[in-house]
């Protein structure tokens, strides 16, 4: 209970959340992103 209270209620518990917020984020748009890319790539690629 205590590792919960330091997680919600200090400055280094919620920044720690919001990186690990923001790392599984990115984490999201980077595989969409690449997705798009190479089903791009494999369109382009099938047209030639």
């Amino acid at each position: 209970m205590k590792l919960l209270t330091n997680l919600l209620s200090t400055d280094y518990g919620l920044t720690s959340l919001a990186v690990i917020a923001f790392v599984l984020v990115m984490s999201v748009w980077f595989f969409n992103y690449f997705k798009r890319k190479m089903n791009e790539d494999a369109k382009a690629a099938g047209e030639k």
